[in-house]
Protein backbone atom coordinates (compact mmCIF):
# COMPACT_ATOMS: atom_id res chain seq x y z
CA UNK A 1 0.00 0.00 0.00
CA UNK A 2 1.13 3.58 -0.76
CA UNK A 3 1.15 6.72 1.18
CA UNK A 4 -0.94 9.42 -0.20
CA UNK A 5 0.64 11.40 -2.66
CA UNK A 6 -1.13 15.02 -1.66
CA UNK A 7 0.22 17.47 1.00
CA UNK A 8 -1.65 18.18 4.27
CA UNK A 9 -2.16 21.90 3.69
CA UNK A 10 -5.82 22.05 3.47
CA UNK A 11 -4.92 25.53 1.90
CA UNK A 12 -3.03 23.17 -0.78
CA UNK A 13 -4.88 20.68 -1.14
CA UNK A 14 -7.89 22.87 -2.30
CA UNK A 15 -5.67 24.73 -4.31
CA UNK A 16 -4.12 22.40 -6.73
CA UNK A 17 -5.70 20.47 -9.37
CA UNK A 18 -6.70 16.85 -8.18
CA UNK A 19 -5.41 14.14 -10.32
CA UNK A 20 -6.94 10.79 -10.99
CA UNK A 21 -3.88 9.14 -9.18
CA UNK A 22 -4.02 11.24 -6.16
CA UNK A 23 -7.87 10.68 -6.13
CA UNK A 24 -7.42 6.91 -5.90
CA UNK A 25 -4.70 7.46 -3.13
CA UNK A 26 -7.56 9.65 -1.38
CA UNK A 27 -10.23 6.66 -1.66
CA UNK A 28 -7.47 3.80 -0.64
CA UNK A 29 -6.42 6.47 2.30
CA UNK A 30 -10.74 6.61 2.83
CA UNK A 31 -10.53 2.54 2.76
CA UNK A 32 -7.41 2.38 5.13
CA UNK A 33 -9.77 5.12 7.91
CA UNK A 34 -13.10 2.38 7.69
CA UNK A 35 -11.04 -0.61 8.69
CA UNK A 36 -10.01 1.14 11.89
CA UNK A 37 -13.53 2.16 12.39
CA UNK A 38 -14.90 -1.32 11.57
CA UNK A 39 -11.99 -4.04 11.45
CA UNK A 40 -14.55 -6.39 10.03
CA UNK A 41 -16.34 -4.52 8.22
CA UNK A 42 -16.65 -7.18 5.34
CA UNK A 43 -18.61 -9.52 7.77
CA UNK A 44 -21.04 -6.89 9.67
CA UNK A 45 -25.04 -6.16 8.93
CA UNK A 46 -27.39 -4.40 9.88
CA UNK A 47 -26.90 -1.16 11.71
CA UNK A 48 -24.28 -0.25 14.36
CA UNK A 49 -23.79 2.50 16.80
CA UNK A 50 -20.63 4.02 18.47
CA UNK A 51 -21.36 5.92 21.52
CA UNK A 52 -18.65 8.03 23.57
CA UNK A 53 -19.13 10.14 26.23
CA UNK A 54 -19.24 13.45 25.36
CA UNK A 55 -19.60 13.34 21.58
CA UNK A 56 -22.26 12.44 18.92
CA UNK A 57 -23.08 9.03 18.16
CA UNK A 58 -21.93 7.75 15.01
CA UNK A 59 -24.22 5.29 13.02
CA UNK A 60 -23.37 2.87 10.86
CA UNK A 61 -25.84 0.78 8.74
CA UNK A 62 -24.74 -2.01 5.85
CA UNK A 63 -27.02 -1.61 3.45
CA UNK A 64 -25.71 -4.57 1.17
CA UNK A 65 -23.06 -6.78 1.44
CA UNK A 66 -21.53 -8.75 -1.53
CA UNK A 67 -18.00 -10.65 -1.46
CA UNK A 68 -16.18 -8.05 -2.94
CA UNK A 69 -18.35 -4.79 -1.90
CA UNK A 70 -20.00 -2.99 1.24
CA UNK A 71 -22.67 -0.27 0.97
CA UNK A 72 -23.08 1.73 3.88
CA UNK A 73 -24.61 4.94 5.39
CA UNK A 74 -22.71 6.64 7.67
CA UNK A 75 -24.28 9.70 9.78
CA UNK A 76 -24.50 11.48 12.92
CA UNK A 77 -28.00 11.18 13.76
CA UNK A 78 -29.30 14.52 16.09
CA UNK A 79 -32.55 14.40 18.21
CA UNK A 80 -34.21 17.12 16.15
CA UNK A 81 -34.22 14.97 12.94
CA UNK A 82 -31.01 15.90 10.89
CA UNK A 83 -28.33 14.12 9.90
CA UNK A 84 -25.35 15.89 9.46
CA UNK A 85 -22.71 15.16 7.54
CA UNK A 86 -24.57 12.05 5.82
CA UNK A 87 -23.16 9.93 3.68
CA UNK A 88 -23.48 6.73 1.18
CA UNK A 89 -20.18 4.80 0.55
CA UNK A 90 -19.14 2.05 -1.78
CA UNK A 91 -16.23 0.19 -0.07
CA UNK A 92 -14.50 -2.30 -2.55
CA UNK A 93 -12.47 -4.95 -0.65
CA UNK A 94 -10.90 -6.05 -3.50
CA UNK A 95 -9.41 -2.91 -4.74
CA UNK A 96 -9.19 -1.58 -0.71
CA UNK A 97 -10.94 1.76 -2.18
CA UNK A 98 -13.97 3.05 -0.71
CA UNK A 99 -15.95 6.17 -2.70
CA UNK A 100 -18.32 8.27 -1.67
CA UNK A 101 -21.43 7.96 -3.57
CA UNK A 102 -23.52 10.46 -1.86
CA UNK A 103 -22.60 12.96 0.73
CA UNK A 104 -25.13 15.51 2.35
CA UNK A 105 -23.53 17.89 4.85
CA UNK A 106 -24.23 21.52 5.73
CA UNK A 107 -20.87 22.75 7.52
CA UNK A 108 -18.87 22.95 4.56
CA UNK A 109 -19.68 24.30 1.28
CA UNK A 110 -17.45 21.31 -1.15
CA UNK A 111 -18.96 22.47 -4.27
CA UNK A 112 -19.87 25.84 -4.81
CA UNK A 113 -18.87 26.54 -8.31
CA UNK A 114 -21.65 25.43 -11.10
CA UNK A 115 -18.64 25.05 -13.54
CA UNK A 116 -16.62 22.38 -11.15
CA UNK A 117 -15.62 19.40 -12.92
CA UNK A 118 -16.48 16.00 -11.76
CA UNK A 119 -12.72 14.95 -10.59
CA UNK A 120 -12.53 17.94 -8.49
CA UNK A 121 -15.94 17.69 -7.08
CA UNK A 122 -14.96 13.84 -6.30
CA UNK A 123 -11.47 15.36 -5.21
CA UNK A 124 -13.36 17.53 -2.37
CA UNK A 125 -16.11 14.93 -1.42
CA UNK A 126 -13.85 12.32 -0.66
CA UNK A 127 -11.33 14.62 0.98
CA UNK A 128 -14.08 15.97 3.29
CA UNK A 129 -14.73 12.10 3.78
CA UNK A 130 -10.96 11.52 4.51
CA UNK A 131 -11.15 14.45 7.42
CA UNK A 132 -14.64 13.06 9.29
CA UNK A 133 -13.36 9.62 9.05
CA UNK A 134 -9.97 10.39 10.85
CA UNK A 135 -11.76 12.66 13.17
CA UNK A 136 -13.84 10.13 13.94
CA UNK A 137 -10.80 7.79 14.71
CA UNK A 138 -9.00 9.92 17.03
CA UNK A 139 -12.27 10.10 18.65
CA UNK A 140 -12.31 6.66 19.57
CA UNK A 141 -15.38 5.61 17.65
CA UNK A 142 -15.49 1.65 16.40
CA UNK A 143 -17.94 -0.90 15.19
CA UNK A 144 -18.23 -4.73 16.02
CA UNK A 145 -20.73 -6.75 16.92
CA UNK A 146 -21.48 -5.45 20.31
CA UNK A 147 -22.39 -2.20 19.20
CA UNK A 148 -24.64 -3.65 16.90
CA UNK A 149 -28.67 -2.24 17.22
CA UNK A 150 -31.27 -4.65 17.11
CA UNK A 151 -34.37 -3.32 14.96
CA UNK A 152 -36.32 -1.87 17.85
CA UNK A 153 -33.42 0.05 19.70
CA UNK A 154 -32.43 2.12 16.51
CA UNK A 155 -35.30 5.04 17.57
CA UNK A 156 -34.92 4.78 21.21
CA UNK A 157 -31.03 5.20 20.95
CA UNK A 158 -31.28 8.07 18.73
CA UNK A 159 -32.33 10.67 21.10
CA UNK A 160 -30.81 8.98 24.24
Amino acid sequence: MRRPYYPWSLRDLLANRPSVGGLLDLCEENYRHMLRLAPELSSLRGHYLSRLDGHIDLHLEILEQTPYTTLIHLTYLFCEGGADPDALLRVYHDARQMEVLELRQRVLPLSRRPDMCALERKWRINLFLSKWLGYCCRQGHCFDAPTRLAVKERAMAVCL
